[in-house]
């Protein structure tokens, strides 16, 4: 599998293939969408999905990939407005909060990927590990810069936290999650500080 970063072009048909297969992805999930449908809805040809995305592989790592670029985006562009590591985090779960809320709201894609992919070595799978990694690495550094003294704990309880709300926002009603999730947020951040 070649890497979809590496071989990037700036194609609109390109563009256009990925944007249709990961708003397909999400909604209907990875293994139940064969190729020719997403040919069919970015209305490309054959030749030009191939010469894009060797294989269907290729397309779901891109697509897994494109999605944590474009929060780690989101996130870089919060802390361009805060240096208040606590506002920071409360941003980033009031970002996961609305994101429950929007339409369409089908759980977390990185999650959903991880189902479809269980295989550790797989790239695709390597590509959630990566962001979770990323994400829980920038949680555990705004949880000790708040002060939390247990920032470890503190991470692992909002990680939790954001997991149970992205599942929940999908089972459940996403306006209460949303509002259960700020109040925990918030009351797991004073808990963390509290240990001093």
């Amino acid at each position: 599998m070649t890497s979809p970063q590496a071989s990037a072009t700036a194609s609109p048909a390109r563009a256009r293939l990925l944007e249709t297969a990961s708003a397909i992805f999400y909604a209907d999930g990875i293994r139940h969408v064969g190729v020719d449908r997403i040919i069919a809805e970015a209305q490309v040809t054959r030749v030009t999905f191939y010469r894009h995305f060797p294989s269907k592989e290729d397309l779901v790592l891109a697509h897994v990939e494109q999605r944590d670029q474009q929060i780690r985006s989101v996130v870089t562009e919060a802390f361009r407005t805060s240096t208040d590591p606590e506002a920071l985090l409360l941003m980033m779960m009031a970002g996961i909060g609305a994101e429950i809320c929007g339409p369409g709201f089908r759980g977390c894609p990185f999650i959903n990927a991880a189902a479809e992919y269980p295989d550790p070595g797989h790239p695709v799978r390597r590509a959630v590990q990566a962001h979770r990694t990323w994400f829980r690495q920038t949680v555990l550094n705004l949880a000790t810069a708040a002060g939390c003294t247990d920032s470890e704990h503190t991470t692992a309880v909002l990680i939790l936290l954001r997991d149970g709300a992205m599942a929940g926002g999908d089972l459940d009603d996403p306006q209460s999650v949303r509002e259960h999730l700020m109040r925990t947020v918030s009351a797991v951040l004073e808990d963390g500080r509290k240990a001093r």
